[in-house]
């Protein structure tokens, strides 16, 4: 989504926009001009302050509420104020400790990892998390086997990404075990591709071979059609939802409405997070009105995406109202896309040595 080019703002009017941004994040109420004299820093009286702030609703940065009322960040305020972050912002040290210890502690299966990093994001950020997992449809398998296991047998399908597909079934009767070692050979062949290619494969082995054989090769065939018949990429993982209800003074009520009812559709939720989470190289903020879903939340939603090497997997962020310790949340959610990445990586390395 492209967004509107706006003049640029001088340093003094950038200094005040930002300073009645961190206060009004900081306290939830309307700014003032003695407010931002005293506490800013910025040298000026507060009767110079008040004239930029004039200016700057002029402009469409700030907005006032009520007439006898100080002044917020409109979208576009805001929008100023997170592009002239600095590009990499510092994690508190409690925030750094705490992913550094997720991670440590993490098993090597992406999907459960995700599951975890979510909540941990929520937690860290006291907002809502977001993920988009990988698509099983892509995701390359290294392992097809079939195992016997005397009165069963097991179709194992592990992933490269740590994924882990399994289906267990009586032992026909009759079946034997050069059976069993044909239908494993076959099973081998399909091994390196992905789940959707391994399964078309399967059903061309399955072409002309023995009965006992040919069934054995279908029920791996339908056991990866399961694996993806459910897709990870058709839906979101969300974690820490609660904590959108906490700061009531965020929202407005239908605002909160509106968020709950689309994050509980999941087609429309995971639209929204594709739009704003195409392609980016680093953190993706996206505000209020930028985005013709998340206008209609006063909300704002903070994304990253994660990868194995060059191959973008997935995304994961946060969102919360438009009232947001951006500085706090875009730490957050590059530390944390960071480190899924260098798992995903890991993962994928181990899959190309097994």
């Amino acid at each position: 989504m492209e967004r509107p080019q706006h003049p640029e703002l001088g340093a003094r009017k950038s200094a005040v926009l930002r300073a009645v941004v961190e206060e009004y994040v900081r306290t939830g109420e309307p700014v003032g001009s003695e407010t931002i004299a005293e506490r800013s820093g910025l040298g000026v009286s507060s009767a110079t302050i008040r004239n930029e702030m004039a200016a700057l609703e002029e402009m469409g940065y700030l907005t006032q509420p009520h007439t006898s009322a100080g002044r917020i960040p409109t979208d576009l305020g805001y929008r100023h104020y997170v592009d002239s972050l600095p590009p990499a912002g510092r994690l508190r040290e409690a925030q750094r400790r705490a992913i550094a210890g997720y991670f440590a502690e993490a098993i090597l299966d992406l999907e459960e990892v995700l599951k975890g990093s979510v909540q941990l994001l929520s937690r860290l950020t006291q907002y809502a998390g977001l993920a988009v997992p990988p698509s099983a449809s892509d995701e390359r398998l290294v392992r097809l086997e079939l195992v016997d296991m005397g009165p069963t047998l097991m179709v194992l399908a592990i992933g490269q990404h740590g994924r882990v597909d399994k289906h267990v079934i009586d032992r026909p009767e009759g079946l034997d075990a050069t059976d069993v070692e044909r239908a494993e050979r076959l099973l081998r062949r399909a091994s390196g591709r992905t789940y959707v290619e391994a399964q078309a494969e399967l059903l061309k082995l399955a072409v002309g071979t023995p009965p006992a054989v040919h069934d054995l090769v279908l029920i791996a065939a339908d056991t990866l059609r399961a694996a993806t018949a459910g897709d990870r990429a058709t839906h979101i993982v969300v974690g820490g939802v609660a904590n959108l209800a906490d700061d009531a003074q965020a929202w407005r009520r239908q605002t909160l409405r509106r968020l709950f009812e689309t994050l509980e559709r999941e087609q429309e939720m995971l639209r929204v997070l594709k739009d704003v989470s195409g392609g980016a190289d680093d953190v993706t903020v996206t505000i209020g009105t930028e985005h013709p879903t998340t206008g209609e939340w006063e909300a704002s939603l903070v994304t990253a995406p994660f990868r194995s090497g060059e191959a973008t997997l997935g995304t994961i962020g946060v969102v919360g109202p438009t009232r947001m310790d951006y500085l706090s949340a875009m730490a957050s959610v590059r530390a944390v896309a960071k480190r899924l990445s260098e798992l995903a990586t890991e993962l994928e390395a181990h899959g190309q040595e097994g």
